[in-house]
């Protein structure tokens, strides 16, 4: 199968990460089909679809008209062999759940042709444990999106033990090709790449507060107003050859000693979700007071943070 010849994806999840995709794939001009057992959960994707491109196509130029056409490539669909019927790759964002994941492979295998890509949506589980029932693992692998999946770039794509070369070699062109920024994960690792860079710095940000060192505010306020700013345009890795790889081995030597090295979650973080202290699911985490209102801020300044990130990133490319 040669990319160019990909027109149609098939979505099977429409929750949070399913319908997202439906609208990226849709925006870049695919045709999209959108599953999900339940009336309820296409009707809420499509709602939600429909309500963020205004905001994604505002100011632009015939925004009417291109919401129309967008909305036009989706179908939505509770049958999934109607869902699976003309798609080459098919993405799935189901339940985070091993076996539903693995008996959905396994049929998925068994109804498609051999040729068609198979890809899961999942950001711990195992691509090679999600792909062991099936007969043709070949053509199994993983696309890990972030949320939301319209806005950020990154998808990983990841090599189960049986993936073959070309199945990665196929999804990250096409992922390349429908406007995401693809990167290939070699290992099928615990966190692949992106997730293991994240929770490390969570790790000792939350080890800092447990141990007094500084409160949560200070910690977010730590990373946000030094690394956090040039992070997004220089890498630690291009920052470690920056600095000069003899300066980073003497800083190493001192303070790798005293970062946090527990493999097990932070006793703090474990009485907070045992005394339901959730975050914004509660009103209180780390922080004393989300209220709906502050709740509602930190999203809309997170949306258009996204939304002004995306944009300079189209303009930079015409």
């Amino acid at each position: 199968m040669k990319v160019e010849e990909i027109n149609h994806v098939a979505l099977l999840g429409a929750g949070m990460i399913g319908h997202g995709l439906a609208l990226h794939f849709a925006k870049a001009g695919y045709q999209v089909s959108l599953y999900s057992r339940t009336q309820q959960t296409l009707d809420k994707a499509v709602e939600s679809i429909k309500s963020n491109l205004p905001t994604l196509l505002q100011g632009q130029a015939g925004a009417e008209d291109e919401i129309q056409r967008i909305i036009s490539r989706i179908k939505i669909t509770r049958n999934l062999d109607e869902a699976i019927a003309k798609a080459p790759i098919i993405i799935e964002s189901v339940a985070e759940n091993l076996k539903v994941k693995q008996d959905l492979f396994k049929e998925l295998d068994q109804m498609c042709p051999k040729d068609v890509i198979l890809a899961t949506n999942t950001s711990v589980i195992s691509i090679t444990a999600i792909a062991s029932k099936a007969k043709n693992r070949d053509r199994i692998l993983g696309t890990h999106f972030w949320f939301p999946p319209y806005l950020i770039p990154l998808v990983e794509v990841v090599k189960g033990k049986d993936t073959s070369n070309e199945t990665m070699e196929i999804t990250y062109q096409f992922m390349k090709k429908a406007g995401k920024y693809p990167i290939r994960c070699l290992k099928d690792v615990p966190g692949f790449v992106a997730n293991r860079l994240q929770h490390a710095l969570w790790r000792e940000a939350i080890s800092i507060v447990e141990k007094g060192i500084a409160d949560a505010a200070t910690v977010d306020d730590a990373v946000k107003q030094s690394f956090g700013i040039r992070i997004a345009v220089l890498g630690p890795i291009e920052n470690a050859d920056m600095a000069g790889l003899d300066l980073v081995l003497a800083i190493h030597n001192t303070v790798l000693k005293d970062l946090e090295t527990s493999p097990n979650p932070s006793p703090l973080l474990k009485d907070k979700v045992k005394k339901g202290e959730l975050g914004f699911k509660s009103g209180k985490g780390f922080y004393d007071n989300w209220t709906p209102e502050s709740i509602k801020r930190t999203r809309e300044r997170l949306t258009k943070y996204l939304i002004d990130y995306s944009q300079r990133q189209q303009s930079q490319q015409i």
